[in-house]
């Protein structure tokens, strides 16, 4: 049976009033048919202060940091206690549709991707969701395309880096998330994205939760944000000049390969 391991960092800061939700959210997937899911949440910080949150819980993989690291280190360190064939990215913040997991694991079931995004919401502060529409073509993206579509447009990407799901071992191959201190799985995206095809869902399958503390309202977050955009260019170019495409592989977890059923084209 495989595996689809929910990463998250987490930090004990005014945000984490929204981690309950995102749990239920978590809890409530609607899993495709032969996969199991695992919930890794990292703490960063130099005191525990979520632990309480996941007691007794068997869905959940909980650690704490011990120390300050950041977003990106946090994550990374979650990635190394992931057992699934596939991640996927969630703040502590933001939260997944119950459908979201089976809506993605099925296009990695369908094609020979190596990540996939769904459409998302803003869920603004009065509890009210507020659509927007993909600037992308949905379907099959080619490998390219994407940071081909931020380039023309000074470095605006056209989908969220915060709701990806991703092939773990193609992710590990690259790194994880970038250590940079902001923009962090956008830097993720530009590279899996510039080394392989994915998948742009039109289904909306998780919330971007927008409030006042989240790391982008921070007063120092807008210069912050155009260094964190130009690192993530910069390494879609060099993957571009140094490393080929991805050749199609067959999706793999803890080094073996995973069937996917009669409808993989690999």
């Amino acid at each position: 049976m495989p595996t689809l391991s929910v990463i998250t960092a987490a930090h004990g800061s005014n945000a984490a009033r929204y981690l309950p939700e995102a749990a239920e959210g978590v809890r409530a997937q609607l899993l495709p048919p032969h996969w199991s899911l695992e919930w890794i949440v990292q703490e960063d910080g130099d005191t525990p202060t979520l632990a309480h949150l996941f007691a007794d819980d068997d869905l959940v993989r909980y650690r704490h940091n011990g120390t300050r690291l950041g977003i990106a280190a946090t994550r990374n360190l979650a990635l190394g206690r992931a057992t699934g064939a596939l991640v996927q990215n969630l703040d502590h913040d933001d939260v997944l549709l119950p459908h979201a997991v089976a809506t993605l694991v099925r296009r990695f079931e369908e094609h020979p991707i190596h990540w996939a995004v769904g459409a998302a919401d803003d869920l603004l502060e009065d509890g009210t969701r507020r659509s927007w529409d993909s600037d992308l073509p949905f379907g099959l993206i080619a490998a390219g395309e994407v940071n081909a579509w931020a380039e023309d447009r000074g470095g605006n990407w056209p989908v969220h880096g915060g709701g990806l799901m991703m092939r773990a071992d193609t992710l590990r191959a690259l790194g994880g998330w970038a250590g940079i201190p902001v923009d962090d799985e956008l830097s993720a995206l530009a590279a899996i994205s510039e080394l392989a095809p994915g998948w742009n869902d039109a289904e909306v399958t998780w919330l971007y939760r927008k409030h006042a503390t989240q790391t982008s309202r921070n007063a120092h977050y807008p210069g912050l944000e155009d260094t964190g955009r130009r690192i993530a260019l910069q390494r879609a170019k060099a993957l571009r000049i140094l490393v080929p495409p991805l050749a199609p592989t067959a999706l793999s977890e803890n080094g073996h390969q995973v069937d996917l059923g009669p409808n993989i084209r690999l």
